[in-house]
């Protein structure tokens, strides 16, 4: 009786959102849209590049650039922003090549630049690397010292962070590593109340391998949105986690077992040859957690339009001043994915057509791109808007003669060892 309720309830839904939906969007474009204070809008329109100075450290390239020749792939994974933000800061306006007068200081580390046999991050030397990145900056220069890295940032795009691990109970008994302490994480993991986040990180989007394509890709005026809820990705970690039971915290497991038979789900473990055509056509694009609480899903379902059903609890989103989450995406709760249905059915075609409104924005699409070459509130220009709203720094982060604060020695013993030069081919 349920299934035969909800699927009546979705088919007059999708009717009214053909025929009201243009209409809708022709009284209401983007370009009218108003928003609340503090998110879409009152970002995008400041300009980093007239008050921030950056001082991009230029260690060997053992570091970085060799990394990246070693594995061309490390441009284009969902890991890029890494080497991505490294190119646009050197010949960006804001950086400086004289430190003094620098209000940020960017080491160029690749850390997901080792792949192993089937091209995923081989995560296990990153500590190292930082580190010994870390102690020839200090050895080096003078301005690590001063701070212990408080005016310091680095770009960390794996799964969770600076804690260097795809699953999470690894990275909670690695935790950040220590001598990151003070410097600004630039990641794309964010949970609140969990050990690999702080409060002061800045959240990032991943990066699309598709970018031209998707860029290139226009949605048509006359768009029909014929399928209701969307989702291709895996059920389950066929390596690590064949049961399913732990990874994604179980989430997509249950949405699977308790809907795949609905009519409403349009739902596979399997890739599809039209998959951005298909996102195009949905009304709801299904983002659950997998190993992390991010994915590229959330920024695909957000270029095709398509309202993005948030499954990651306490998860904190990229760029939250510039882009107004709550009101574009549905959040629900791991532990009411069994309702998954009833909640999705039950909001107003009204709600769902001002959620279409605010995805239709361009500028909310812009912010989540790394574009080549870089365009205006993109997320190479949100990044560094986040980076100057931290300015100035506060006294506190300079630290008084013979002052220390970070253990050189903390950490665990592996992480400690020397730097491994040789990568993996």
């Amino acid at each position: 009786m349920r299934s035969f309720a909800a699927v009546s309830v979705t088919f007059f839904l999708v009717f009214c959102l053909w025929t009201e939906n243009l209409a809708f969007l022709a009284d209401h474009p983007y370009h009218n849209v108003t928003v609340s204070s503090g998110i879409a809008g009152d970002v995008l329109v400041d300009d980093p590049f007239l008050r921030l100075k950056v001082f991009v450290y230029e260690i060997p390239r053992k570091y970085n650039k060799q990394r990246a020749e070693c594995h061309p792939r490390c441009r284009t994974h969902m890991f890029a922003a890494e080497v991505l933000m490294h190119d646009f800061l050197l010949s960006s306006p804001v950086r400086t090549l004289n430190p003094e007068e620098a209000d940020w200081f960017y080491a160029p580390v690749y850390t997901t630049c080792d792949l192993n046999e089937v091209d995923k991050p081989y995560m296990f030397n990153a500590p190292r690397v930082m580190r010994s990145a870390i102690k020839l900056i200090a050895s080096s220069w003078p301005y690590w010292n001063r701070t212990e890295g408080a005016d310091h940032f680095f770009i960390v795009p794996h799964d969770f962070g600076a804690c260097f691990e795809f699953r999470e109970s690894l990275a909670v008994w690695r935790g950040i590593i220590p001598l990151l302490q003070r410097a600004t994480l630039v990641q794309t993991f964010g949970q609140q109340n969990h050990i690999c986040f702080r409060n002061d990180s800045i959240i990032i989007p991943p990066y699309l391998a598709d970018l031209q394509k998707i860029q290139a890709y226009k949605i048509p005026r006359n768009n029909v949105r014929n399928i209701f809820l969307y989702f291709r990705g895996q059920i389950c970690d066929s390596v690590n986690d064949p049961s399913g039971y732990n990874y994604s915290r179980g989430v997509r497991r249950a949405v699977w077992e308790n809907f795949k038979d609905n009519p409403l789900f349009n739902m596979s473990p399997e890739s599809s040859s039209t998959y951005y055509q298909d996102m195009q056509r949905a009304i709801f694009c299904l983002c659950p957690l997998g190993w992390a609480p991010w994915s590229p899903r959330l920024v695909e379902a957000v270029i095709f339009g398509c309202i993005p059903v948030i499954i990651a609890d306490d998860i904190v989103l990229p760029f939250s001043n510039a882009i107004p989450w709550k009101e574009l995406a549905v959040f629900v709760a791991e532990n009411h994915v069994h309702n998954l249905d009833v909640i999705l059915t039950s909001i107003p075609v009204h709600e769902i057509l001002w959620k279409q409104s605010l995805l239709a924005n361009p500028s909310v699409k812009q912010a989540l791109l790394f574009s080549q070459p870089a365009q205006p509130g993109d997320a190479f220009y949100q990044i560094l808007n986040a980076l100057a709203r931290k300015l100035p720094h506060r006294n506190s982060v300079f630290l008084k003669p013979g002052e220390k604060i970070l253990n050189w020695t903390a950490g665990r013993e592996a992480d400690l060892s020397d730097m491994v030069d040789i990568l993996r081919r």
